[in-house]
C-alpha cells in the first residue's frame, strides 16, 4: 500500500470518520508537525543556493595516526585529501573546507621532534590539497604546543608564508590550559597577527580519566564505554567550556583584548549554562575584570555548529549570542556533510542571518572570499 504521508492520512481519517479513535490532540499534533515539515521544505528550497564554508573539518596522515595510536580511523577518510573528500563536499554544497589536524595533533610531542612534525603536517596541506584545489581548502596550523615560543613562531610562519587562517589546539595541553602563563607568547602572537585560535576538545589526562570516567565494571568494556563518556559523549565538551571560562576569569582577554577564540559543537554546552554562568560569575568578577563577565563572550568568542544539526540548540545559542558570531561547520569525516547542509538550508531564519552563519562570518573573520565553482 502506497504511503499517503501525514497530511493525507489525517485528511482520509477525517473524511471517513476514522478519527473517532484518535484524540483531538493527536490529530492537531500530526497536522502541526506536517505544517512544520512543509515550511522547512519551502525554506530549504528557497535556500538551495546558500554558499558554505566548513570551519571544523578534520584531516590526518598515516604518520599522525601511528603517533597517536589512531590507525583504526584509516577507513574514515581522515587522510584522504583528494577526490573522495572533494566529492563529498560537492554533494553537500560545501564550497570551502578549513582543515585541521585530528586531535591531539602533535601537541604532546616534546622538543625538536614536535616542532618538525608540526611543520611537516602544515606543509602537507600547503603542498597537497591547498595547491591542487585552489580556493577549496584553507587551514588552521598544527602547533608544537609543548614549546609555546616555537608554536608562536610556527603560527606566524604559516600565516605569513602559507596563508593559514589561525591555529587549532586540542583540549588541555599536558596539564595546562591556555590561560597558563607559559602560553602568553602564543596568545600575544595570535593577537598581533589578528588570527583566531580554535579550541577543539582533546583527551583528558590520565588522572582526570581515572577519577571521572573509569568504569568500575570492566566486564562492560567491550564497547569502550568509559572512553566514549570521557570524550565525544560528554567529557571533552565540558572541558572546552572550562578552559574558556578560565581564560575569561584569569584576565586573558584583558591582557589581549583583540584575541579571538573559536569553539565548536554548538558552544560545547555553554548556551545551556549561559545565564547561570554569567549570573554567578558576574557577581564575583565585577572588581577583577575590565568588562562585565558576559561581554567577553560577545567580544572574544565565536561559535560553530559542527556535528550538531539540531535547530533547538541553534535557537538556544542564538538566544544568547549574535548571529554575527556563529559559523557553520560539519566535523567531517565524523559527521556527514550533506546531513549538515540539508539541515541548515531548512532552518527557519531570515536569509541574511543564514548567509552570515553559512559563509559570510567566516569570510569576515578570516579575511577570505568564497570562490564560486
Amino acid at each position: 500500500m502506497k504511503s499517503m504521508g501525514r497530511r493525507g492520512l489525517l485528511a482520509a481519517a477525517t473524511a471517513l470518520g476514522m478519527g473517532a479513535g484518535l484524540s483531538t490532540h493527536a490529530l492537531v499534533s500530526a497536522a502541526n508537525e506536517n505544517e512544520t515539515s512543509d515550511k522547512t521544505s519551502d525554506i530549504s528550497l528557497r535556500d538551495q543556493d546558500l554558499l558554505f564554508i566548513g570551519t571544523e573539518e578534520t584531516f590526518s596522515t598515516h604518520e599522525l595516526m601511528v603517533l597517536n595510536d589512531r590507525l583504526f580511523l584509516e577507513d574514515t577518510g581522515l587522510a584522504e585529501l583528494g577526490p573522495r573528500r572533494l566529492g563529498a563536499m560537492d554533494e553537500a554544497g560545501i564550497n570551502v573546507q578549513i582543515l585541521s589536524a585530528h586531535t591531539p595533533g602533535v601537541q604532546n610531542v616534546k622538543g625538536q621532534k614536535g616542532i618538525d612534525f608540526a611543520y611537516r603536517l602544515n606543509k602537507t596541506l600547503v603542498d597537497g590539497p591547498m595547491a591542487t584545489y585552489p580556493g577549496r581548502f584553507k587551514a588552521f596550523a598544527t602547533l608544537p604546543l609543548q614549546n609555546p615560543e616555537a608554536s608562536a613562531d610556527e603560527l606566524e610562519r604559516t600565516v605569513r608564508e602559507d596563508g593559514f587562517l589561525g591555529c587549532l589546539t586540542n583540549g588541555i595541553i599536558g596539564k595546562k590550559f591556555l590561560d597558563h602563563p607559559d602560553f602568553e607568547p602564543l596568545l600575544a602572537r595570535a593577537e598581533a597577527l589578528d588570527v583566531p585560535i580554535y579550541i577543539h576538545p582533546g583527551l583528558p589526562p590520565d588522572e582526570v580519566f581515572e577519577i571521572y570516567y573509569s568504569n568500575m565494571r570492566p566486564e562492560y568494556q567491550k564497547e569502550f564505554q568509559d572512553q566514549v563518556l570521557s570524550i565525544s559523549a560528554y567529557g571533552w565538551h565540558q572541558e572546552v567550556v572550562t578552559q574558556c571560562l578560565r581564560m575569561v576569569i584569569s584576565g586573558v582577554f584583558d591582557r589581549h583584548p583583540k584575541l579571538q577564540i573559536i569553539i565548536g559543537h554548538m558552544g560545547e554546552g555553554l548556551p545551556f549554562f549561559y545565564e547561570r554562568i554569567v549570573g554567578k560569575m558576574g557577581e564575583v568578577t565585577e572588581k577583577s575584570l575590565d568588562k562585565p563577565f558576559e561581554q567577553y563572550f560577545h567580544d572574544n568568542f565565536w561559535f560553530t555548529t559542527s556535528a550538531f544539526p539540531q535547530t533547538e540548540l541553534l535557537d538556544l545559542l542564538l538566544k544568547h549570542i549574535s548571529a554575527d558570531r556563529v559559523m557553520f561547520a560539519t566535523d567531517y569525516p565524523f559527521a556527514n556533510m550533506k546531513t549538515q547542509t540539508d539541515w541548515f538550508r531548512g532552518v527557519d531564519l531570515p536569509r541574511e542571518a543564514k548567509e552570515k552563519i553559512a559563509f559570510r562570518n567566516a569570510e569576515r573573520l578570516f579575511g577570505i572570499k568564497v570562490l564560486l565553482k
